[in-house]
């Protein structure tokens, strides 16, 4: 397989894998349907409590390609069920979880027997934003919605939805749901792919957030992982017994492409059976979650072996082709799905279309803008910032489209490990201080009026200067002790999705930069959809701590120029200056290549936002 910047080349095309119907268990009236992929077993039973957990009761009969079924009336949801797995010549059964088991009592316990049909939706015909209306609030279920020494529920998460609604983003990116080892974790390392995590409070527990989510106009997009499984309390783990070089057996590879940084436990795409697992995995959250987008996990360690290399060798042909393929089912059956690939190895190819070669995802996290953006504000001297890089990374690549890059300055791999929140990495021990407000403030005004995907983490908003953790909360006091800074955040918010009808051109593509000043640390762009009043907008950012006073500037057309947001302004924190700002008219002379020019003014490490009036 070859890979170039637009294309990658000489993967293997998939067919439709072997999509055997109701797989797992499946309720019916009067009883429950099972079926379980055990290639290598020479007798499958379940066991339950329909059937008092009896070893032999219940035989499932052989179908073709290694698949058992039975129909076992009598059994209902809400039972307690495994299966145990047969071999000639050993007298120990193996005693396993069902793979596809939508619930589970633990990671290490028994599948329950669950009916998607049994939910009450409520009505809910909730329409996804466009994508240009898209501004995403990642956030992790166990320590976002945490009360006292209780980690937080879908349930305390749903009760801060209002919160979320009035700040105005309009999606919310969960970190991973599924089953995952014990009862805390990031949830990057999933048991159970079917299974929503027991503790957060299970499938019905999801869908009520997803529902009350929807209700409060907001989109949810899952985080899933497909680059690997587990790596423990794996259900798939040498399922039906066998095995080679003694890895993880059918399910997985079983050689050298099974090594990941995070276990020995790469999925086998090559093969139809799990293809098929993977997919319906992710299908199911569309289909009876409700999920409005789906953000996939190093996608980079699904198409290569060590994440970074373009080297031939190092690639996975098969698991391009999956991705291609995926793409092109999520599609087919949910048209529109807004799909995220974390992959940062700057691979156009990942949002490019498959029918060119591409993997098909909408959209990609931008390593560029958040490294280049980071490193622009947290720079300790105004002389060391390099605002033609920020600049730059602000544009973007050219042979993408604007909606295909997800911009952040945090997330939860940016201020995790030891790795500071921006605000702290700017004034270490003092993330409220003037300066590390301002500059933090900078990066946000980049990433909410950029030309792309806007996403911020959970706290952000609220300066929270922890860095993340799974076992330590979000601290909501400080959105209140910093409600100013939430209010920038909302207005910032609220511009950019356009509330107030008139800034459209921050939801538009256009995108050009006036003034690229590297002596005087300012930034002028240029943001349009269509052009014209109500849609061209001006940003105009400092990046020093000296005010910019009488500065002379290009103006994309004439007439007056509205100011719309002074991040200076003294409502978003005691200590700004308020430094004085006006509305500006563009009747100066030629400049910057534009026909007409007006005179703005800027506080220290402060930006201004402008739309055209008339």
């Amino acid at each position: 397989m070859g890979v170039d910047n637009g294309r990658v080349t000489d993967a293997p095309s998939f067919h439709a894998p072997t999509d055997r119907p109701g797989m797992g268990a499946t309720p019916f009236e009067g009883g429950v349907a099972f079926r379980v992929w055990a290639p290598h077993a020479d007798g499958v039973y379940v066991v339950g409590d329909f059937n008092d957990w009896h070893g032999r009761a219940h035989p499932l009969g052989h179908e073709e390609n290694g698949y058992w079924s039975i129909e076992v009336h009598g059994a209902r949801p809400g039972q307690e069920y495994q299966f145990l797995i047969a071999r000639e010549g050993v007298d120990d059964d193996l005693r396993r979880i069902d793979p596809y088991a939508r619930q589970v009592t633990n990671s290490v316990g028994n599948a329950v027997i669950y009916d998607h049909d049994a939910f009450d939706w409520q009505g809910d015909s909730f329409r996804t934003p466009g994508w240009d209306d898209i501004v995403v609030y990642e956030l992790h279920v166990g320590t976002f919605a945490a009360e006292g020494h209780e980690r937080g529920t879908f349930a305390r998460a749903t009760e801060r939805l209002g919160y979320l609604r009035e700040l105005g983003v309009s999606a919310v990116h969960i970190m991973p749901v599924f089953e995952f080892a014990g009862d805390q974790s990031w949830g990057y390392n999933p048991a159970h792919i079917f299974a929503i995590e027991s503790t957060y409070g299970g499938p019905d527990g999801l869908k009520t957030f997803v529902r009350e989510a929807h209700k409060n106009g907001i989109a949810v997009i899952l985080d899933v992982v497909l680059n690997h499984l587990g790596p423990s309390d794996l259900p798939t783990w040498q399922f039906d017994g066998w095995t080679e070089n003694d890895k993880g057996g059918i399910y997985f590879f079983n050689d050298h492409r099974s090594s990941t940084p995070w276990g020995d436990t790469r999925p086998d795409y090559g093969r139809p059976e799990v293809r098929a697992f993977l997919r319906d995995s992710v299908m199911q959250l569309l289909d009876h979650y409700r999920v409005d987008g789906l953000r996939f996990d190093a996608v980079n360690y699904i198409r290569s072996m060590d994440g970074i290399s373009p080297s031939e060798e190092n690639q996975i042909p098969e698991g391009w082709a999956f991705l291609q393929w995926l793409n092109d089912e999520i599609q087919s059956a949910h048209p529109g799905t807004f799909t995220i690939a974390e992959d940062l190895q700057r691979l156009a190819a990942i949002v490019g279309p498959t029918d060119k070669g591409g993997a098909g995802f909408a959209a990609q996290w931008d390593a560029d803008f958040v490294h280049t953006v980071r490193a622009g504000v947290i720079a300790m001297e105004d002389g060391d910032r390099d605002v033609a890089a920020m600049a730059g990374a602000v544009r973007g690549a050219q042979d993408v489209p604007w909606t295909s890059r997800v911009l952040y300055t945090e997330s939860h791999d940016e201020i995790a490990n030891g790795k500071a929140r921006v605000p702290e990495s700017i004034h270490p021990g003092d993330a409220a201080s003037w300066w590390a407000k301002k500059r933090t403030m900078l990066g946000a005004a980049l990433v909410l009026t950029g030309p792309g995907v806007p996403m911020i983490f959970q706290g952000q908003e609220m300066l929270e200067d922890a860095y993340f953790r799974d076992d330590a909360w979000l601290d909501w006091s400080k959105a209140d002790h910093h409600e100013g800074i939430v209010e920038l955040h909302r207005h910032l918010i609220g511009l950019r999705r356009n509330l107030g009808g008139r800034t459209g051109g921050l939801r538009g593509p256009g995108v050009a930069f006036i003034r690229v000043d590297e002596e005087r640390k300012v930034v002028v762009m240029h943001r349009f959809a269509e052009g014209g009043p109500g849609d061209d907008v001006v940003i105009a950012l400092n990046f020093t701590a000296t005010p910019v006073e009488d500065y002379p500037v290009g103006l994309p057309a004439p007439g007056l120029w509205g100011v719309q947001l002074n991040s200076d302004a003294r409502l978003y924190a005691e200590d700004f200056g308020s430094h004085e700002v006006w509305d500006v008219t563009a009747d100066g002379p030629p400049m910057d290549g534009c026909e007409q020019s007006g005179t703005l003014s800027l506080g220290a490490y402060s930006f201004v936002i402008f739309s055209r009036e008339q």
